[in-house]
């Protein structure tokens, strides 16, 4: 093999070997502009099938909490029923109208609860949650604190995002008056 090699080189002349070299350089060059452009078509094949996978992804979140706008302007027709199922009426006339509003009010919940709507109705007595909960306004116990003492409105989510947190009451520690504690200091030391 050797020898072949070498009648090859023979054979060829210096213009001829120059030739060769050029072509081995430019096969080598070409070999390695297409490790660089394949390189490039994966790095943005692979750029693109994230980006549609994003895109697919924010596309399921938006169908998924797309009407959550509109239920939003719908809380407060909510309210109005909750507020007027709560009183019992004692004319006849006006307790068939009840019954209408109750059909009305169980059918807007039923819709609501298809597109993916609960209720958070929190009890006296639950601890209280940030993240579920609005503390309207406080009031002072000497028992446990951050307990829910009264519900002022129900909330709301669709599906696993708030829309509207539950109106609450929550108890906090009775703060003793800096006054009495100074007092009683002072009958201490004495």
């Amino acid at each position: 093999m050797a020898e072949n090699e070498e009648l090859r080189e023979e054979n060829f002349s210096k213009k001829e070997k120059k030739k060769v070299d050029k072509l081995v350089e430019e096969v080598e060059k070409l070999k390695a502009d297409v490790d660089h452009w394949k390189n490039e078509y994966y790095r943005a094949y692979a750029d693109t099938k994230n980006l549609r996978s994003s895109l697919e992804k924010d596309f399921k979140e938006a169908m998924r909490y797309r009407s959550e706008g509109f239920i939003e302007e719908l809380l407060p027709i909510l309210d109005s029923f909750h507020m007027a199922l709560a009183n019992e009426p004692t004319d006849p006339a006006l307790k068939n109208y009840l019954t209408g509003f109750q059909y009305v009010y169980r059918n807007l919940v039923s819709v609501l609860e298809n597109e993916g709507v609960t209720e958070m109705s929190p009890k006296v007595g639950d601890k209280f949650d940030p993240h579920t909960m609005n503390a309207v306004d406080t009031v002072e116990e000497e028992e446990e604190e951050n307990k829910v003492v009264k519900i002022y409105g129900k909330g709301y989510k669709l599906h696993d995002r708030v829309i509207r947190p539950a109106m609450v009451q929550v108890s906090v520690r009775k703060v003793e008056n800096k006054e009495e504690n100074k007092a009683s200091d002072e009958k201490i030391d004495a």
